[in-house]
């Protein structure tokens, strides 16, 4: 789904990351983990296109994303790739249901009222779909951004340091949900984090430090 074969990228001459490669399979739940600075979100930027490599390539399902244009890039973030954030980034005036369903209304889908009420229905936030976010908890916030993120079927799912903002109780609820939806959807997960806590509910840790993998742990190893 996910591959980076020996990327590399610097800003300004000073690089970021160094001769990463890395492999990630549909519906597998990937964590990143390292000290800021490490290069955890310009990895999560590379994978989702929002910026490209300076060396090697990244393929997402399939295609060089360094090869396309920025209409097919466009289309291609679009209908393959899924965000979800630290501060979730919900529009306050939008009710929980119009904040899901607006990336489908610009996109001029059909149906996108009924899709977003299947989405908010599968992070369990239906009866809440009237509600502006300063009515909701940072838990259910969050659940409503990751309903919009699943809300065009992504085959990628970003999520940058998605417990950051939430307590510790209410974070495991969020990893639970993630991790239940690789499993459910074949949704591939790459989700940037400090917590070794939620790095351990994952398929596999990436560790990073300067830039470059220093450990990839599978789950056999962490048993």
């Amino acid at each position: 789904m996910l591959r980076l074969n020996r990327v590399s990228k610097s800003y300004s001459g000073v690089p970021a990351l160094v001769e990463v490669s890395l492999d990630v399979e549909p519906g597998e739940f990937v964590a990143l983990v390292g000290r800021s600075g490490c290069g955890k979100s310009t990895l999560l930027n590379l994978a989702g296109a929002m910026d490209f490599p300076t060396s090697g390539e990244v393929s997402l399902d399939g295609v060089i994303t360094s090869s396309l244009g920025e209409a097919a890039l466009t289309r291609l973030r679009r209908e393959k790739v899924g965000f979800v954030f630290q501060s979730f980034q919900l529009l306050p005036s939008l009710s929980a249901i119009e904040n899901v369903e607006l990336p489908l209304l610009l996109a001029r889908r059909r149906r996108a009222r009924e899709i977003a009420l299947k989405c908010l229905c599968q992070v369990e936030m239906e009866e809440y779909a009237a509600r502006l976010p300063y009515q909701l908890s940072g838990g259910q916030m969050q659940r409503v951004a990751i309903a919009r993120a699943l809300v065009h079927s992504p085959a990628l799912l970003l999520a940058d340091e998605p417990t950051g903002n939430l307590d510790s109780t209410t974070g495991d609820l969020i990893l639970q949900l993630l991790r239940r939806i690789a499993g459910e959807n074949r949704t591939t997960i790459l989700m940037a984090t400090h917590s070794i806590e939620a790095a351990g509910m994952t398929d596999m840790v990436v560790r990073l430090r300067d830039g470059r993998v220093q450990e990839v742990v599978e789950p056999a190893k962490r048993l």
